[in-house]
């Protein structure tokens, strides 16, 4: 009876075993030949044919691993006279320098040659073209300088799409007194500053100054929203001012100055208030050439 016990308890557990093993079982096969994890390398050899007899280290022979080799330079020729040394040697001026830098590159483009040549006649040999093919406008020589007050994209709604362009704002100015402001547009920013300026050089005034590089009296002027107004200011002083203004007034030679921008931040419609402020003033011998009077009558 416990045998018989015994043997219905072992069915049961090998049965619960075999239940408790999953539906899918893996087998591996067992390999026929071991393997091993350790890979032998041959060695890597540039000349696999040559062998260690095949080497010449013959002169080799004479020589002793233990000596300090010392180089012993050849004997100078008679009448040699060593060169002197680079720091013996005198300083260079500049117009040396300069001279030497125009033979070996050609003259500078500030327009000042040292060895005499002829800065503003272009070798009819080398064509100067961009890499689209259109032969490149010199740049123009009026003595104007040009500044860059703003470079923004804008996007025009076509019933294509739309046209992406750049609209640059160039102020232009000879720091004598005449200054311009001008825009353009144009599909690259390079194309649009030089439309801009341009633009500005057909635009340039004549700002009146005194002769401590001030204006002769206070002004504003407005354009669209942006209202501007201008100070004169004590030698010394410099330009207090911000933004296009500052750039208009500085392109003008204006040294002493205050300026404000009261209205709004559109930097276009500031320039060309300061030039409108500008426009407003007068010298002293106008105001008493036109009322008739000399000059000292104005301060009595």
């Amino acid at each position: 009876m416990a045998a018989t016990t015994t043997a219905i308890a072992l069915t049961l557990s090998s049965f619960t075993l075999r239940s408790t093993i999953p539906s899918k079982t893996f087998f591996f096969p067992k390999p026929s030949k071991p393997i091993s994890l350790r890979r032998t390398f041959r060695p890597l050899s540039l000349t696999p044919h040559a062998k260690s007899s095949d080497i010449d280290t013959s002169f080799f022979d004479d020589v002793n691993p233990e000596e300090d080799i010392v180089f012993d330079p050849p004997t100078p020729p008679e009448g040699f006279t060593p060169p002197p040394s680079f720091d013996e040697c005198p300083e260079e001026t500049e117009d040396e320098i300069a001279a030497a830098y125009e033979e070996l590159y050609g003259p500078a483009y500030s327009g000042v040659s040292v060895l005499g040549n002829d800065v503003y006649v272009m070798d009819s040999k080398v064509k100067k073209s961009s890499a689209f093919g259109k032969v490149k406008k010199e740049k123009v020589r009026d003595g104007f300088e040009e500044r860059v007050v703003q470079v923004r994209r804008v996007t025009k709604v076509v019933k294509g799409g739309k046209q992406l362009h750049f609209r640059a704002i160039v102020v232009v100015g000879d720091k004598q007194g005449q200054v311009g402001v001008g825009v353009g547009k144009a599909k690259e920013v390079i194309g649009a500053v030089q439309k801009s300026a341009v633009n500005a050089r057909r635009n340039i005034i004549t700002i009146p100054m005194t002769k401590y590089l001030t204006f002769p009296h206070r002004s504003e002027g407005d354009y669209g929203a942006a209202k501007v107004m201008l100070r004169p200011a004590a030698p010394g002083t410099g330009v207090i001012a911000g933004g296009a203004v500052r750039i208009v007034l500085e392109m003008a030679g204006v040294e002493n100055a205050l300026g404000k921008q009261l209205g709004s931040k559109n930097a276009l419609n500031n320039a060309r208030a300061t030039v409108v402020a500008v426009q407003k003033m007068k010298q002293f011998r106008e105001v008493a050439q036109e009322r008739g009077i000399p000059m000292e009558e104005l301060w009595k």
